[in-house]
């Protein structure tokens, strides 16, 4: 009785226009609800709510904002009930593609100008992490982005960055320039001595392999500070 309870929440036995599925089918994708969208994701609630009431709790994690959203861990899905390991999967795959297609446009080889040109790109990629990640964007002669790599990964106030890791990854992308990246959990973009002082010593340790470096951005939710646009690199 009551897997039939459970069944009886399965998308495919809610009323016509009540289905996600098919209002997606004839209405399209825009049409939809952020919750009914995750609602197709896990497919299934259980005998007590229905997938979009399932997908209406898991929002509210991220106070109903997708963004914020894409912050929350797996175990911290799977904290809801009806939403296993199988769903928690199924959710954190979905926010990822989300985050490297907006991240995409940089990887067509597009040319870097400014900090701006690579700033948004760099946000996408990092600034959800709960904790301090440190980046490199590795560039070819002309400007255009070869590569884009997670170096190290820290704690909530800080990371450690090894030029010698940093210099060796751009040899090995045929990189000729670099940006370093990183992000801030608590939302500031004010550099820290630290900060200003790894910079200048990968600068300096690049010059010996003819490689420079462009820029470091420090990113957060506030936006993102450039060592180059305030003439510190």
């Amino acid at each position: 009785m009551e897997n039939l309870k459970k069944d009886s929440n399965s998308i495919k036995n809610w009323a016509a226009d009540d289905r996600p599925r098919e209002k997606l089918l004839t209405k399209g994708a825009a049409a939809l609800s952020d919750s009914e969208l995750l609602a197709i994701l896990i497919s299934n609630g259980y005998k007590e709510k229905s997938a979009v009431e399932l997908a209406k709790e898991i929002l509210k994690l991220g106070n109903n904002n997708l963004n914020e959203l894409g912050r929350i861990s797996m175990a911290a899905f799977q904290k809801i009930k009806g939403i296993g390991e199988a769903k928690a999967i199924t959710i954190a795959a979905a926010l990822e593609l989300g985050r490297r297609r907006h991240a995409g446009m940089p990887l067509e080889k597009t040319i870097i100008r400014t900090s701006k040109d690579i700033a948004e790109y760099v946000r996408a990629m990092i600034k959800d992490y709960s904790y301090e990640v440190f980046g490199v964007v590795f560039l070819n002669q002309a400007n255009k982005i070869n590569h884009f790599e997670i170096i190290s990964k820290g704690g909530i106030t800080g990371t450690v960055a090894d030029p010698r890791v940093i210099l060796k990854k751009a040899l090995d992308a045929e990189a000729t320039s670099i940006i370093l990246c990183h992000n801030h959990p608590s939302g500031s973009l004010k550099p820290s001595r630290a900060d200003e002082e790894l910079t200048a010593k990968i600068k300096e340790a690049a010059k010996y392999l003819d490689i420079k470096v462009i820029d470091h951005l420090i990113v957060s939710d506030q936006g993102y500070y450039s060592f180059s646009d305030e003439g510190l690199i």
